[in-house]
């Protein structure tokens, strides 16, 4: 080993949780959670160790919302801290769902809502996951 060069103790934990979330429309609305610390969240939550990242937002929504859903392209990754709490990384996802519109909450869910796109600015959440959000509407519009 190189003089100066840490050995593995000497270096910062680099893991942390992953979570992967879903961009998920019906009737041309984004479905988003609210959280307990009161923001707007993407369905989804977080991988299990062995777990495929599209298995597990597969499982995490029919958990949450009680329907089945396709998982289309990755969307978007990067690392979020949660205030008072460690960072996490977030893999978002585009989702299809060809049901009928109908959403049951599931699971802890407290409460769940369908949004317009103009309506993303005025809610409390996260920038990157309206980010997310405009990426899966503008890829899922070009495929149409």
């Amino acid at each position: 080993m190189a003089p100066g060069t840490p050995h593995n103790d000497d270096l910062p934990d680099a893991s942390f949780p992953v979570s992967i979330k879903g961009v998920l429309f019906v009737d041309r609305q984004v479905v988003l959670l609210k959280t307990e610390r009161g923001q707007w969240d993407l369905p989804g939550g977080p991988l299990e160790p062995g777990e495929d990242p599209m298995d597990c937002l597969v499982r995490e929504i029919a958990e949450e919302l009680g329907i089945d859903v396709s998982v289309a392209q990755i969307l978007d990754c990067w690392l979020h801290d949660i205030p008072s709490e460690r960072e996490v990384l977030i893999v978002t996802y585009g989702c299809v769902y060809d049901g009928d519109g109908i959403i049951a909450l599931r699971s802890d869910v407290r409460e769940a809502g369908l949004f317009p796109l103009d309506a993303l600015d005025g809610l409390p959440m996260p920038e990157d996951y309206r980010t997310s959000i405009r990426r899966c509407h503008l890829l899922q519009r070009f495929k149409s």
